[in-house]
């Protein structure tokens, strides 16, 4: 480390400055509010126009429970944040180093998801056979969804602002190596208290062995996002003793999506999740919030505006599930295999860098810059689809999942600019296209 900076100081904004984050942090909570009114009121939705009156005369007819601290709710919010890092913690798994820091040091990962999911998957079934599939707890939650939602979002602001003032408390040792400082996120150390809050001023908060960034990119959000989607379904079953096909179909393939995002965590080490951004409410907000309550959209409402798919309709949303979850994984792991020396470099294209690392232009990596991001959106189209075209709201993550890809893009092409210079400008002419092949 000598002749150089930890933790060089942040010189550019994101979002717009404080302004956009500002309007990020306070706008989208109410928006996320907004939607779930929507689609979960089956009268609101006429066509494709939305109309105000009626959503405002909704809220005022939720009763004050529903938008009160309901106890029980925080109670069981609580419970299942905290007895899933428990078993996070606790739960042995393959060990495993992340990428090197600027400090020199990895860190070590506890890679345990197959157990972690095999024994949620357990305890849900022994719940389901015990109860003879009356599952309480699953209407529980369908009851008081929008208590969950503002339970979820209050607690992104206290987690982040925990963590955002625990990023000041020095640390004397880690990893063995003696050091007063942590290492902060390259994006957040501008000394703009709320900007850095908001992108996150530390890189991979620990307590202990405990990383919590990990943790909540994978565990909580991703695992309640299921239990809301199966609440639909066990809700759609109850009331009316039958699911309709498109509801089974969405609760398959989101299901699929979430349990191989836990089962293939070991992906995530080298994203700019957890390479790259800081720990904040940017990535809390998204993970604790956003996620589960705005990828279950479609489920929400399919419980209450049903929609029976016909056979071939079936087959095209599967078929374009599995060609973009084929296209996301080959490709990440064509990636994966050639940073790691497993592919023959006679055999594939690439560009040396001055750095000493390679840019791949061949195979999956010919066809676009991130055509791992194109495979990641045809999945998001087969979650919409099932839905039908009778109002834009249930496409809500199609666009706003667009949106993350195209700012992820960005972002990524102007650190590799900066990082590789001319080598960068002569691997975009020889890969143009940014996402989708021959398209953008």
């Amino acid at each position: 480390m000598s002749g150089k900076i930890l933790n060089p100081v942040t010189n550019h904004y994101e979002f717009s400055g404080t302004i956009g984050v500002f309007l990020i942090t306070f706008g989208l909570p109410i928006v996320m509010i907004g939607f779930q009114l929507l689609v979960s009121r089956e009268y609101l939705i006429q066509g494709i126009n939305l109309k105000i009156d009626l959503v405002k005369s909704q809220i005022y007819n939720i009763g004050w429970k529903q938008l009160s601290l309901d106890k029980n709710v925080w109670l069981a919010y609580l419970s299942w944040f905290s007895i899933l890092a428990v078993f996070d913690v606790g739960l042995p798994g393959k060990k495993l180093k992340g990428i090197k820091l600027r400090d020199g040091t990895k860190l070590d990962y506890n890679i345990n998801g197959l157990l972690f999911t095999s024994l949620f998957v357990v305890v849900v079934g022994i719940r389901y056979k015990i109860t003879n599939g009356l599952l309480p707890e699953l209407q529980f939650l369908y009851n008081n969804h929008l208590s969950f939602i503002i339970v979820s979002i209050i607690f992104s602001f206290i987690l982040s602002t925990f963590i955002y003032l625990n990023s000041f408390i020095p640390l004397v040792k880690k990893n063995g190596f003696n050091t007063k400082e942590r290492i902060l996120s390259i994006n957040g150390n501008t000394g703009n208290w709320f900007y850095d809050w908001f992108i996150g001023r530390e890189l991979n908060p620990r307590f202990g062995s405990f990383d919590i960034k990990l943790f909540v990119e994978l565990r909580p959000g991703l695992l309640l996002w299921l239990l809301i989607n199966l609440s639909c379904l066990h809700h759609q079953y109850l009331s009316k003793g039958y699911v309709c096909n498109s509801l089974v179909l969405i609760n398959v393939l989101e299901g699929f999506y979430a349990f191989d995002g836990v089962l293939n965590e070991e992906g995530v080490l080298s994203m700019m999740d957890i390479t790259t951004d800081g720990f904040g409410f940017m990535l809390i907000f998204g993970s604790l919030s956003l996620v589960p309550f705005t990828y279950s959209l479609q489920s929400r409402y399919l419980v209450l505006n049903e929609v029976n798919l016909g056979p071939v309709n079936i087959v095209f949303i599967l078929a374009l599930f599995f060609a973009g979850y084929y296209i996301f994984h080959s490709s990440n792991k064509q990636k994966s295999d050639f940073r790691n020396g497993l592919l023959d470099d006679k055999h594939y294209k690439f560009i040396q860098t001055k750095t000493g690392s390679k840019l791949l232009c061949d195979g999956w990596w010919a066809l676009s810059q991130h055509i791992n991001y194109f495979g990641d959106w045809l999945i998001a189209w087969s979650w919409c689809l099932p839905t039908g075209f009778n109002t834009p709201l249930t496409y809500y993550y199609v666009i706003y999942f667009a949106t993350l890809l195209l700012h992820r893009q960005v972002r990524d092409s102007a650190k590799c600019e900066a990082k590789y210079g001319e080598t960068w400008r002569l691997y975009t002419s020889k890969v143009p296209y940014k996402i989708i092949p021959y398209v953008y």
